[in-house]
């Protein structure tokens, strides 16, 4: 086995096939900034054509998976179409992968680290874990394809209810609604993630990666068209005073006064 961790925030490990990105910022819930975002697009667009890689597992230290973009601190300000176009790429990087992509959801994943995680083409989750589209709390829309994939995967009825009025979703009932793969007790995940990717891993890759294009290509038609109109429609509510008002709210830990403007 090897680890690596040549961008702080994200350790690099590689095992018997596997390659594992784990997010390692717990102090700030696996928030996501550029540099891990970019650092892990490299990582899966290189792992297509490495023989040496079988599978690639998302995941993440401690409490959460990853609680989405870091608006902490005064970083709410630097997000603008370079933020954007860092999620989009972290999207098509996992989809358009030709390995599979497993999420292993130690805890909450929200916002664009809910979407990378339901880009992932399995995803086991601790019974614990919970999923939360967190954009509608700061005046913004869902990003990272959400709508398309979330939508897919339980219906428009229940995407909408996430989306609209940001619910956290427990796991079991994620599972349930048929939004993620896997959903087990704590204390059975660490060895049914480490089960399912062994099996993905002596699997025959090439038959694996066309049965990945080919469900992608039924079940996520439009999201290429979405991932754009989302670029174009969040960059506009990013200058919105409602978007400010709502990250800076965030960040005081009180609840937003928005005005629509």
């Amino acid at each position: 086995m090897t680890t690596q961790q040549s961008t702080p925030g994200l350790v690099v490990t590689e095992t018997d096939g596997v390659l594992t990105l784990r997010f390692d910022r717990p102090e700030v819930f696996n928030a996501l900034n550029g540099e891990i975002v970019h650092a892990c697009c490299s990582l899966l667009e290189r792992a297509s054509t490495r023989d040496d890689v079988r599978v690639v597992v998302l995941t993440g230290t401690g409490a959460a998976f990853s609680t989405g973009a870091d608006i902490g601190d005064g970083a709410h300000a630097r997000l603008d179409i370079r933020a954007m176009d860092a999620a989009n790429r972290l999207i098509r990087a996992i989809v358009n992968c030709d390995k599979p992509v497993v999420a292993g959801v130690n805890g909450v994943a929200a916002g664009v680290g809910l979407s990378a995680a339901l880009a992932c083409d399995l995803a086991v989750a601790k019974e614990s874990a919970a999923f939360l589209l967190a954009f509608a709390r700061v005046g913004l829309m869902p990003d990272g394809g959400a709508p398309a994939t979330v939508t897919a995967a339980i219906g428009r009825a229940r995407a909408m209810r996430m989306a609209l009025l940001a619910e956290p979703l427990p796991a079991a009932d994620a599972h349930e609604a048929g939004l993620v793969s896997h959903c087990v007790p704590d204390e059975e995940y660490d060895a049914t993630l480490a089960g399912v990717t062994r099996r993905l891993a002596l699997g025959a890759p090439l038959g694996q990666a066309a049965t990945k294009r080919a469900i992608n290509a039924m079940a996520l038609p439009g999201l290429e068209e979405t991932l754009e109109f989302e670029r174009t429609s969040q960059t506009l509510l990013l200058r919105t005073a409602d978007a400010k008002e709502g990250m800076a709210a965030f960040a005081q830990k009180r609840h937003p006064d928005f005005t629509g403007a």
